[in-house]
């Protein structure tokens, strides 16, 4: 095999996609900020205990393991930036109020969850700690939407969902923690012969509640149906009540709701949402663009169990989505070691502008700089130079 084959899955990043990503990572950390989000950058890999404790099952099996070669213990290359946050929020930050942090850096997945993904996404987040009620729930959905509307994505549909859902269908069975995560995969797949005979042992109404989620999924309908449908408890009617408020209070979105949504990492407690859409103009079809809920217990594990809710993308995922941005103008310049040329370049670079000098004997051959105008001698004035449109 050639020493550059990469792995599957991973890929390099070119410069015409490289800078549409950075650009969007740029107006995405913009946006967040305007709405009082500090950034924070995690290191990418750290002790195994601390990116995974209280996660669950699948982030694990997401992760690459590693020995530190000084102290001989495990290390996790970050497979989510979450517990990371959590762990500076909790043991860094240490305050008492409420805390906006933002990130955005790459992690590594062990393998993909859905064909063409990528084995190294690259997560942007915003998360809230010190707040439990809906109005931090409001607050990340609308940023995820003004992030999506920055990156060009206009129309956008809103999925919610609520594991206090499915917590109070099962509360009061007595399950073991594999019986359930097999449950939650049925439901996530909408398995229905796997749900039935998952469910063949248990209470007739537990089961009838367990069959019924499936077929909830829809438009706002659903959450009157789920009322009607499924035992009334505390829980549920929080959970059914929450998505009700958010739904009435977003805007500029449709609103659909899936009551067996139970994708993602398992450290999730309460509200989960998830964002899809398509950019302007494409025909493709809509795609999940942004995920995200609430999860009060992620700080337990640190020592210090604080409310929260975020949500998380991966912008080069975000960037496949959006029509290519305009190419950078620039200027184009002979190359030379005469003073007042090097001058003029470096006043214009100083003001701003891109200059690319074409080097003795070559062509100027670059994919993304437009070079619609150039520098040359000014015929009006010796030893100067002018700028000149092509």
């Amino acid at each position: 095999m050639s020493a550059w084959v990469l792995p599957d899955h991973i890929a390099d990043v070119l410069p015409s996609e490289a800078r549409h990503i950075e650009e969007l990572r740029r107006g995405l950390i913009d946006t967040a900020r305007g709405y009082g989000y500090e950034l924070v950058m995690p290191p990418l890999l750290e002790h195994l205990e601390s990116l995974l404790t209280g996660t669950g099952e699948a982030l694990d099996l997401q992760t690459f393991k590693l020995v530190d070669q000084l102290s001989g213990r495990t290390l996790g290359l970050r497979a989510d930036s979450t517990p990371q946050v959590a762990r500076i929020d909790a043991h860094l930050l240490n305050r008492q109020g409420v805390t906006r942090l933002s990130y955005c850096g790459p992690v590594v997945h062990t393998r993909i969850d859905r064909p063409l993904a990528s084995r190294e996404p690259l997560q942007f987040g915003a998360e809230i700690y010190g707040h439990g009620g809906l109005e931090a729930d409001l607050e990340v959905i609308e940023l995820a939407q003004a992030c999506l509307r920055t990156a060009g994505i206009d129309e956008l549909l809103l999925d919610l969902a609520d594991v206090r859902v499915i917590d109070a269908v099962l509360c009061g069975v007595e399950l073991d923690g594999a019986h359930v995560q097999r449950i939650h995969a049925a439901l996530t797949g909408k398995d229905v012969a796997g749900l039935e005979q998952l469910s063949r042992e248990l209470p007739g109404r537990v089961r009838a509640d367990l069959m019924a989620l499936p077929t909830l999924h829809g438009d706002l309908s659903v959450l009157e149906q789920a009322r009607r449908l499924l035992q009334p408890s505390v829980a549920m009617q929080e959970a059914l009540d929450s998505m009700a408020w958010l739904a009435a209070q977003v805007q500029g979105m449709r609103v659909s709701v899936d009551l067996s949504d139970l994708r993602g990492y398992a450290y999730y407690t309460g509200m989960r949402f998830a964002l899809f859409g398509a950019a302007a103009g494409r025909s493709s079809q809509a795609a999940e663009l942004a995920r995200g809920g609430r999860y009060d217990e992620v700080g337990a594990v640190f020592g210090r169990k604080r409310p929260a809710v975020g949500f998380s993308l991966d912008v080069k995922e975000l960037v496949a989505m959006v029509p290519p941005r305009p190419l950078v103008a620039a200027i184009r310049a002979p190359w030379g070691m005469d003073a007042s040329l090097r001058e003029a370049v470096a006043r214009l670079r100083a003001q701003g502008q891109t200059v690319v000098c074409s080097l003795p004997g070559h062509e100027h051959e670059v994919d993304e700089f437009h070079c619609d105008r150039e520098l040359v001698p000014d015929t009006a004035q010796a030893g100067a130079w002018t700028v000149r449109n092509l």
